[in-house]
């Protein structure tokens, strides 16, 4: 594997940032995660542009968005994959051993590694932690992601690949690493960002192609919806045929498979929508 480090590419051995980096002390630092096929990239410039959106809310330097491409087309040709999952990572760079940003400027690692399609339905559970929907990182896709890893770990342990959250006053929110689609009398629903849920790239994608509509709900709504599905860059639309103790028998069901196929003729005609 070879690894994009700050300036050029690297044999993976030797692909390495100072353990004084404030992305690692501190988890001062942000990612995006897109989805390569074939050699290509799908959404790359949606995905710069939230990578910038996160560095500014974290107080970062904006990304230099030339540099990157270079960086991930660099990438792509190391390391050809037929289906694959590139990392972009920048952090705040070397720093002292505190939350004070040194002012060695920032670092920049691009990865990719191989992958496979995910099954078209999975198992979903509910955790008793929240998200905050006031923080000062909230919708900001950040490198601190201890708090996925120990709900993510919760999710395996009762046989489901994703783990859902609602908000400080009780209403759906996200999962660990995607976002959360309801079908109530027919019609897709999806959690506004302001309940603290991150803007998802495929997210928008699939609002914008299909009509969900962005609605406050509930988290008991999971007890009643028609149809449940979750969107990421990796997922694409993968429909839910459990939830905690609820099965959905039948997934994906009817609308979630129509939105699944749209999403799929879109994305295929466009790789950068």
């Amino acid at each position: 594997m070879r690894i994009w480090v700050n300036g050029g590419l690297r044999d993976a051995d030797d692909a390495r940032l100072s353990v004084l980096d404030h992305g690692l002390t501190v988890g001062d630092g942000i990612f995006e995660t897109v989805r390569v096929s074939d050699g290509r990239p799908f959404a790359l410039t949606r995905h710069l542009d939230r990578l910038t959106r996160s560095a500014r809310g974290l107080g970062l330097t904006d990304p230099d968005h030339d540099e990157v491409r270079r960086a991930v087309a660099a990438v792509v040709e190391a390391n050809p994959v037929e289906l694959g999952r590139l990392r972009i990572t920048f952090t705040g760079g070397l720093a002292s051993l505190g939350s004070d940003r040194g002012d060695a400027g920032p670092s920049l690692v691009v990865a990719l590694g191989g992958t496979a399609r995910r099954p078209d339905s999975t198992a979903v559970i509910t955790v008793p932690w929240t998200r905050n929907e006031r923080g000062a990182v909230t919708g900001l896709k950040t490198t601190s992601y201890a708090e996925n890893v120990v709900a993510l770990a919760r999710a395996h342990e009762h046989g489901a690949s994703e783990a859902l959250f609602p908000n400080t006053v009780g209403q759906l929110c996200e999962g660990t690493g995607s976002n959360v689609f309801v079908v109530l009398d027919g019609r897709i629903h999806t959690p506004p960002v302001t309940s603290g849920c991150l803007a998802g790239i495929t997210r928008a994608l699939v609002v914008e192609w299909t009509g969900a509509q962005e609605t406050d709900l509930p988290l008991e709504v999971l007890e009643r919806a028609e149809e449940i599905f979750l969107t990421s860059t990796l997922r694409d639309i993968q429909a839910v045929h459990r939830v905690d103790g609820r099965e959905l028998p039948g997934a994906p069901g009817p609308v979630t498979a129509k939105a699944m196929r749209v999403f799929d003729e879109r994305a295929a005609d466009d790789l950068d929508p």
